[in-house]
């Protein structure tokens, strides 16, 4: 079973909003253990505990213990992750419902062991939107951003008011005056499920749709991410997830890999070799993506790109380079240069 992740881009998302309230970003990192790199590219993964440091480093950093709910408010699903482009591509609200439950995992995959993290039902008559997660208050954070979140998108959608009220499982906040701005509704807390009172004309509302080839491209590459973080539930993954949030220390050896994984040298081994593979076979291949994802559109030097994949001297970097595409680095990234650049 893989660790608890969240994207990168959602991460990234929270990074941006307590930077802008003035928390530092280099303290942000820190507290967080996350290793900017991985924030590139908004479809990578970030370990879920991650996730956690960095909202609460952020809370306090930017002085704002409501950051939560603000982030809920300010985000728009569409800028961070490919879940919001496909929600924003389906027919009504109902469709954007059934897609968001469908492709969820690709913003927060907390494995509940359910496919359907939220769910609609129906009680004496009444339409209730749920989160299902388990241990809600725990981090109740997620909860908040949650919900404001699906309740401020729906606002940008459609004059119609979603929720009649809202049920939340944690403690009233000391800072209940922004709920109560944000929602505006009747909030219930101490509830016995984190739960939304829905307008049912609300669900059948009609969004302006893109083309419906638009929406079969995007759900096209949703479904690819989804198989990609299937994949990541390997052992091999799971290898990968571990050795990324490290690769620019060069500190990655088998060992250390193996005991973060409650397992023997020899036993990672064996099971590797099971998949198909070795440690040292995992390392380079995700090295080369690596370098691969940092070169192209140069979104960084060839110098930093061997930084961030693990090379201490650009020339050992240079060599391995030319090993896995044939050419140099910077004959690769130049147009028209006549090496692949696959």
């Amino acid at each position: 079973m893989a660790d608890p992740s969240v994207s990168a881009g959602f991460a990234r998302g929270l990074l941006e909003l307590a930077i802008s309230k003035g928390a530092d970003r280099q303290k942000l990192l820190v507290r967080s253990g996350i290793d900017p790199g991985a924030l590139t590219d908004q479809d990578n993964r970030v370990p879920f505990a991650n996730y956690v440091a960095l909202m609460r480093a952020a809370k306090e950093l930017a002085h704002d213990p409501a950051l939560a709910l603000h982030y809920g408010e300010a985000v728009n699903i569409s800028d961070v992750s490919i879940v919001g482009l496909i929600g924003d591509a389906s027919e009504t609200m109902m469709d954007s419902f059934l897609q968001l439950n469908r492709y969820v995992r690709l913003v927060v995959d907390i494995d509940e062991g359910t496919a359907d993290r939220f769910q609609l039902r129906q009680e004496r008559g009444e339409l209730w939107f749920i989160d299902t997660r388990h241990n809600p208050n725990d981090f109740p954070e997620l909860t908040e951003s949650a919900f404001a979140q699906f309740v401020t998108g729906a606002r940008r959608a459609t004059d119609i008011p979603v929720a009649k009220e809202i049920h939340f499982s944690h403690r009233e906040p000391a800072y209940r005056a922004e709920y109560d701005r944000i929602f505006g509704t009747p909030i219930t807390f101490d509830s016995h499920w984190n739960a939304a009172l829905i307008n049912a004309t609300f669900m059948a509302v009609r969004l302006a749709p893109a083309p419906r080839y638009v929406f079969g491209v995007l759900a096209e590459r949703g479904d690819a991410l989804l198989r990609e973080l299937e994949g990541s539930k390997s052992l091999r993954g799971r290898v990968e997830s571990l050795l990324m949030p490290v690769l620019h220390t060069g500190d990655v050896s088998m060992d250390s890999i193996a005991a973060e994984l409650a397992l023997s040298r020899q036993t990672l081994s064996r099971k590797l070799k099971a998949e198909g593979a070795t440690f040292e076979q995992v390392l380079d291949e995700l090295r080369h993506k690596m370098a691969l994802h940092y070169l192209s559109g140069k979104k960084v030097s060839v110098n930093q790109a061997a930084y961030l994949v693990g090379f201490s001297e650009p020339a050992a970097f240079s060599r391995a380079f030319k090993r896995w595409t044939g050419a140099s680095p910077r004959n690769w990234i130049t147009p028209g240069a006549s090496a692949t650049n696959s």
